[in-house]
Protein backbone atom coordinates (compact mmCIF):
# COMPACT_ATOMS: atom_id res chain seq x y z
CA UNK A 1 0.00 0.00 0.00
CA UNK A 2 1.57 3.39 -1.51
CA UNK A 3 2.47 5.86 1.80
CA UNK A 4 0.88 9.51 0.21
CA UNK A 5 2.96 12.45 1.85
CA UNK A 6 1.06 15.88 2.47
CA UNK A 7 1.68 17.59 -0.13
CA UNK A 8 1.12 14.38 -2.48
CA UNK A 9 -2.37 13.89 -1.74
CA UNK A 10 -4.21 15.49 -5.02
CA UNK A 11 -1.64 12.62 -6.80
CA UNK A 12 -3.00 9.82 -4.42
CA UNK A 13 -6.53 10.52 -5.96
CA UNK A 14 -5.54 10.48 -9.49
CA UNK A 15 -3.72 7.08 -9.08
CA UNK A 16 -6.36 6.08 -6.85
CA UNK A 17 -8.77 6.18 -9.89
CA UNK A 18 -6.49 4.88 -12.10
CA UNK A 19 -6.36 1.75 -9.57
CA UNK A 20 -10.21 1.60 -9.29
CA UNK A 21 -10.81 1.70 -12.60
CA UNK A 22 -7.96 -1.54 -13.26
CA UNK A 23 -9.65 -3.47 -10.36
CA UNK A 24 -13.52 -3.00 -11.80
CA UNK A 25 -12.05 -4.48 -15.22
CA UNK A 26 -10.65 -7.15 -13.23
CA UNK A 27 -13.80 -8.03 -11.52
CA UNK A 28 -15.97 -7.33 -14.69
CA UNK A 29 -13.33 -8.88 -17.89
CA UNK A 30 -16.15 -7.06 -20.30
CA UNK A 31 -15.41 -3.80 -19.41
CA UNK A 32 -12.98 -1.66 -21.04
CA UNK A 33 -11.32 1.14 -19.12
CA UNK A 34 -7.99 0.73 -20.06
CA UNK A 35 -7.62 4.03 -22.64
CA UNK A 36 -9.07 6.42 -19.51
CA UNK A 37 -6.68 4.64 -16.78
CA UNK A 38 -3.59 5.32 -18.95
CA UNK A 39 -5.09 8.67 -19.30
CA UNK A 40 -4.98 8.92 -15.35
CA UNK A 41 -1.41 7.68 -15.17
CA UNK A 42 -0.07 10.32 -17.70
CA UNK A 43 -2.11 13.57 -15.44
CA UNK A 44 -0.36 11.61 -12.41
CA UNK A 45 2.95 10.90 -14.11
CA UNK A 46 3.04 14.98 -15.16
CA UNK A 47 1.45 16.17 -11.23
CA UNK A 48 4.46 13.64 -9.74
CA UNK A 49 6.98 15.76 -12.11
CA UNK A 50 5.67 18.78 -11.03
CA UNK A 51 6.00 18.25 -7.86
CA UNK A 52 9.47 17.29 -7.57
CA UNK A 53 11.00 19.77 -9.66
CA UNK A 54 9.68 22.79 -6.71
CA UNK A 55 10.16 20.86 -3.52
CA UNK A 56 10.48 23.58 -0.88
CA UNK A 57 12.85 22.58 2.26
CA UNK A 58 10.06 21.30 4.21
CA UNK A 59 8.84 18.89 1.90
CA UNK A 60 12.31 17.73 1.47
CA UNK A 61 12.17 17.06 4.87
CA UNK A 62 9.19 15.09 4.24
CA UNK A 63 10.49 13.39 1.42
CA UNK A 64 13.70 12.20 3.63
CA UNK A 65 11.70 10.87 6.41
CA UNK A 66 8.98 8.62 4.13
CA UNK A 67 8.92 5.17 5.71
CA UNK A 68 9.60 3.70 2.13
CA UNK A 69 12.33 5.63 2.09
CA UNK A 70 15.24 2.90 1.62
CA UNK A 71 17.51 2.14 5.36
CA UNK A 72 20.96 1.42 6.45
CA UNK A 73 20.01 -2.30 6.54
CA UNK A 74 18.45 -1.93 2.85
CA UNK A 75 21.86 -0.30 1.64
CA UNK A 76 23.67 -3.26 3.13
CA UNK A 77 22.01 -6.11 2.27
CA UNK A 78 22.36 -4.96 -1.32
CA UNK A 79 25.47 -3.27 -1.83
CA UNK A 80 27.64 -5.40 0.68
CA UNK A 81 29.05 -8.97 0.77
CA UNK A 82 30.04 -11.07 3.56
CA UNK A 83 28.57 -8.58 6.00
CA UNK A 84 29.14 -9.98 9.44
CA UNK A 85 27.64 -7.74 12.25
CA UNK A 86 29.55 -6.93 15.59
CA UNK A 87 27.14 -6.12 18.56
CA UNK A 88 27.97 -3.92 21.97
CA UNK A 89 29.75 -1.28 23.05
CA UNK A 90 31.85 -3.37 25.21
CA UNK A 91 30.64 -1.14 28.21
CA UNK A 92 27.13 -1.37 28.88
CA UNK A 93 24.72 -2.48 26.21
CA UNK A 94 24.18 -3.15 22.00
CA UNK A 95 22.09 -0.03 20.56
CA UNK A 96 20.22 -1.31 17.72
CA UNK A 97 19.91 2.01 16.07
CA UNK A 98 23.13 1.27 15.38
CA UNK A 99 24.62 -1.43 13.07
CA UNK A 100 27.89 -2.40 11.77
CA UNK A 101 30.25 -4.72 10.82
CA UNK A 102 33.09 -6.23 8.34
CA UNK A 103 32.23 -6.76 4.63
CA UNK A 104 32.84 -6.60 1.17
CA UNK A 105 32.13 -3.83 -0.74
CA UNK A 106 33.68 -4.30 -4.32
CA UNK A 107 35.52 -7.29 -3.20
CA UNK A 108 37.34 -4.87 -1.32
CA UNK A 109 37.19 -5.13 2.93
CA UNK A 110 35.39 -2.33 4.54
CA UNK A 111 33.68 -1.33 7.92
CA UNK A 112 30.24 -0.40 7.29
CA UNK A 113 28.63 1.13 10.27
CA UNK A 114 24.73 2.91 9.55
CA UNK A 115 21.92 4.34 12.36
CA UNK A 116 18.89 1.90 11.20
CA UNK A 117 15.30 3.43 11.56
CA UNK A 118 12.95 0.02 11.11
CA UNK A 119 10.76 -0.44 8.55
CA UNK A 120 7.32 -1.48 10.93
CA UNK A 121 5.85 -0.60 14.16
CA UNK A 122 7.58 -3.89 15.90
CA UNK A 123 11.39 -2.78 14.23
CA UNK A 124 10.58 1.46 14.96
CA UNK A 125 10.74 0.67 18.59
CA UNK A 126 13.45 -2.08 18.48
CA UNK A 127 15.48 0.59 16.98
CA UNK A 128 14.68 3.42 18.77
CA UNK A 129 13.41 4.93 15.55
CA UNK A 130 17.13 5.61 14.75
CA UNK A 131 17.64 7.61 17.45
CA UNK A 132 21.31 5.97 19.12
CA UNK A 133 21.97 5.69 23.28
CA UNK A 134 25.57 6.18 24.59
CA UNK A 135 26.23 2.49 23.80
CA UNK A 136 25.34 3.23 20.06
CA UNK A 137 28.27 6.14 19.73
CA UNK A 138 30.92 3.87 21.87
CA UNK A 139 30.35 0.43 19.73
CA UNK A 140 30.41 2.83 16.40
CA UNK A 141 33.97 3.90 18.30
CA UNK A 142 34.87 0.46 18.66
CA UNK A 143 34.29 -0.57 15.07
CA UNK A 144 36.07 2.56 14.00
CA UNK A 145 39.08 1.41 16.63
CA UNK A 146 38.99 -1.97 14.75
CA UNK A 147 39.21 -0.95 11.26
CA UNK A 148 41.75 1.70 11.95
CA UNK A 149 43.64 -1.27 13.37
CA UNK A 150 43.28 -3.22 10.58
CA UNK A 151 43.59 -0.79 7.66
CA UNK A 152 39.70 -1.12 6.22
CA UNK A 153 38.23 1.93 5.26
CA UNK A 154 34.98 2.93 7.11
CA UNK A 155 31.80 3.45 5.20
CA UNK A 156 29.46 5.27 7.30
CA UNK A 157 25.47 5.26 6.36
CA UNK A 158 23.59 8.26 8.21
CA UNK A 159 19.34 8.34 8.92
CA UNK A 160 18.85 9.50 12.06
CA UNK A 161 16.47 12.41 13.78
CA UNK A 162 19.25 13.08 16.27
CA UNK A 163 20.73 11.31 19.63
CA UNK A 164 18.26 9.92 21.58
CA UNK A 165 17.26 12.87 24.02
CA UNK A 166 16.39 10.56 26.97
CA UNK A 167 17.04 10.79 30.79
CA UNK A 168 19.41 7.48 30.41
CA UNK A 169 21.12 8.58 27.86
CA UNK A 170 22.10 11.63 29.17
CA UNK A 171 22.91 9.70 32.82
CA UNK A 172 25.38 7.51 30.58
CA UNK A 173 27.09 10.73 28.79
CA UNK A 174 25.16 11.14 25.40
CA UNK A 175 27.44 14.33 24.73
CA UNK A 176 30.43 12.99 25.50
CA UNK A 177 29.78 9.90 23.63
CA UNK A 178 28.85 12.05 20.49
CA UNK A 179 32.08 14.48 21.43
CA UNK A 180 34.23 11.06 21.30
CA UNK A 181 33.08 9.39 18.25
CA UNK A 182 33.47 13.32 16.55
CA UNK A 183 36.81 13.10 17.50
CA UNK A 184 37.73 9.31 16.13
CA UNK A 185 36.35 9.98 12.64
CA UNK A 186 39.23 13.16 12.83
CA UNK A 187 41.54 11.03 14.16
CA UNK A 188 40.93 7.81 11.92
CA UNK A 189 44.22 6.89 9.72
CA UNK A 190 41.98 5.01 7.28
CA UNK A 191 39.85 6.46 4.70
CA UNK A 192 36.05 7.54 5.70
CA UNK A 193 33.36 8.06 3.39
CA UNK A 194 29.82 8.73 4.53
CA UNK A 195 26.14 8.64 2.81
CA UNK A 196 23.51 11.20 4.47
CA UNK A 197 20.63 8.69 2.81
CA UNK A 198 17.75 10.26 5.03
CA UNK A 199 17.61 12.30 8.06
CA UNK A 200 20.99 13.80 9.23
CA UNK A 201 20.14 15.48 12.11
CA UNK A 202 22.56 17.27 14.90
CA UNK A 203 25.33 16.09 16.38
CA UNK A 204 23.89 12.77 16.56
CA UNK A 205 24.47 12.98 12.27
CA UNK A 206 27.74 14.84 12.82
CA UNK A 207 29.26 11.54 14.94
CA UNK A 208 29.15 9.71 12.00
CA UNK A 209 29.67 11.69 9.67
CA UNK A 210 32.82 13.65 10.04
CA UNK A 211 34.22 12.00 6.71
CA UNK A 212 36.89 12.77 4.10
CA UNK A 213 34.05 12.54 1.66
CA UNK A 214 30.08 13.08 2.52
CA UNK A 215 27.71 12.34 -0.21
CA UNK A 216 23.83 13.48 0.09
CA UNK A 217 20.99 11.52 -1.44
CA UNK A 218 19.15 15.11 -3.29
CA UNK A 219 15.99 15.05 -1.52
CA UNK A 220 17.86 14.08 1.82
CA UNK A 221 18.80 17.05 4.87
CA UNK A 222 21.34 17.52 7.21
CA UNK A 223 21.09 19.99 10.06
CA UNK A 224 22.26 20.94 13.31
CA UNK A 225 18.52 20.70 14.83
CA UNK A 226 14.86 19.66 12.83
CA UNK A 227 12.92 22.28 11.79
CA UNK A 228 10.50 21.31 14.41
CA UNK A 229 12.72 22.13 17.24
CA UNK A 230 14.29 24.91 15.92
CA UNK A 231 10.86 26.56 15.38
CA UNK A 232 10.33 25.87 18.86
CA UNK A 233 13.10 28.06 20.28
CA UNK A 234 13.08 30.66 18.12
CA UNK A 235 9.13 31.10 17.77
CA UNK A 236 7.75 29.50 20.63
CA UNK A 237 5.68 27.50 18.04
CA UNK A 238 6.30 24.38 16.16
CA UNK A 239 3.76 24.53 13.45
CA UNK A 240 6.65 27.35 11.86
CA UNK A 241 8.78 24.38 10.67
CA UNK A 242 8.29 25.65 6.97
CA UNK A 243 9.65 28.87 7.96
CA UNK A 244 12.61 27.25 10.24
CA UNK A 245 13.27 24.62 7.27
CA UNK A 246 13.91 27.75 4.76
CA UNK A 247 16.25 29.77 7.41
CA UNK A 248 18.24 26.55 7.98
CA UNK A 249 19.61 25.61 4.56
CA UNK A 250 19.06 22.23 5.06
CA UNK A 251 18.79 20.71 1.60
CA UNK A 252 21.86 18.95 0.12
CA UNK A 253 21.82 21.90 -2.92
CA UNK A 254 22.67 24.57 0.00
CA UNK A 255 24.84 22.18 1.72
CA UNK A 256 26.88 21.23 -1.56
CA UNK A 257 27.17 25.30 -2.10
CA UNK A 258 28.47 25.55 1.71
CA UNK A 259 31.14 22.63 0.84
CA UNK A 260 29.71 21.01 3.74
CA UNK A 261 28.88 18.08 1.03
CA UNK A 262 31.10 16.72 -1.94
CA UNK A 263 28.38 15.11 -3.66
CA UNK A 264 25.03 14.91 -4.54
CA UNK A 265 23.62 11.45 -5.27
CA UNK A 266 20.21 12.20 -7.86
CA UNK A 267 16.69 10.32 -7.01
CA UNK A 268 14.71 9.86 -9.85
CA UNK A 269 11.59 11.69 -10.32
CA UNK A 270 9.20 10.65 -7.27
CA UNK A 271 12.14 10.47 -4.41
CA UNK A 272 13.88 7.34 -3.00
CA UNK A 273 11.00 5.73 -1.81
CA UNK A 274 9.38 4.74 -5.72
CA UNK A 275 12.49 3.98 -6.93
CA UNK A 276 14.50 1.66 -4.38
CA UNK A 277 16.49 -0.38 -6.58
CA UNK A 278 17.87 2.42 -8.54
CA UNK A 279 18.93 5.49 -5.64
CA UNK A 280 20.43 1.92 -4.01
CA UNK A 281 22.65 1.72 -6.87
CA UNK A 282 23.69 5.28 -7.23
CA UNK A 283 24.84 5.73 -3.87
CA UNK A 284 27.00 2.40 -4.24
CA UNK A 285 28.24 4.23 -7.29
CA UNK A 286 28.85 7.32 -5.05
CA UNK A 287 30.42 5.57 -2.49
CA UNK A 288 32.80 3.47 -4.58
CA UNK A 289 34.03 7.05 -6.26
CA UNK A 290 34.74 8.35 -2.89
CA UNK A 291 36.77 5.75 -1.60
CA UNK A 292 38.71 5.86 -5.23
CA UNK A 293 39.67 9.39 -4.45
CA UNK A 294 41.41 8.38 -1.49
CA UNK A 295 42.89 5.15 -2.90
CA UNK A 296 46.45 5.02 -2.08
CA UNK A 297 46.91 7.73 1.27
CA UNK A 298 48.89 6.38 3.69
CA UNK A 299 47.33 7.64 7.36
CA UNK A 300 48.80 11.28 7.43
CA UNK A 301 47.62 12.07 4.28
CA UNK A 302 44.23 10.42 5.01
CA UNK A 303 43.86 12.62 8.41
CA UNK A 304 45.40 16.01 6.54
CA UNK A 305 42.69 15.76 3.87
CA UNK A 306 40.08 15.29 6.64
CA UNK A 307 41.24 18.30 8.27
CA UNK A 308 41.75 20.32 5.20
CA UNK A 309 38.37 19.62 4.34
CA UNK A 310 36.63 20.75 7.57
CA UNK A 311 38.91 24.15 7.66
CA UNK A 312 38.11 25.03 4.32
CA UNK A 313 34.35 24.32 5.47
CA UNK A 314 31.42 27.01 4.74
CA UNK A 315 34.24 29.03 1.94
CA UNK A 316 32.34 28.57 -1.24
CA UNK A 317 29.01 29.84 0.79
CA UNK A 318 30.65 32.95 2.55
CA UNK A 319 32.94 33.78 -0.86
CA UNK A 320 29.53 34.11 -2.66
Amino acid sequence: MTHYLEFEKPLAEIEGKAEELRAMARSSPEMNVEDEARALDAKAATMLRDLYAKLTPWRKCQVARHPARPHCVDYIEALFDEYTPLAGDRAFADDHAVMGGMARFHDRPVMVIGQEKGHDTQTRIERNFGMARPEGYRKAIRLMDLADRFGLPVITLVDTPGAYPGKGAEERGQSEAIARSTAKCLSLGVPLVSVIIGEGGSGGAVAFATANRVAMLQHSVYSVISPEGCASILWKDAEKMREAAEALRLTAQDLHELAVVDRIVPEPVGGAHRHRETVIGAVGEAVAAMLDELQGMDAGAVRADRRRKYLQMGARGLAA
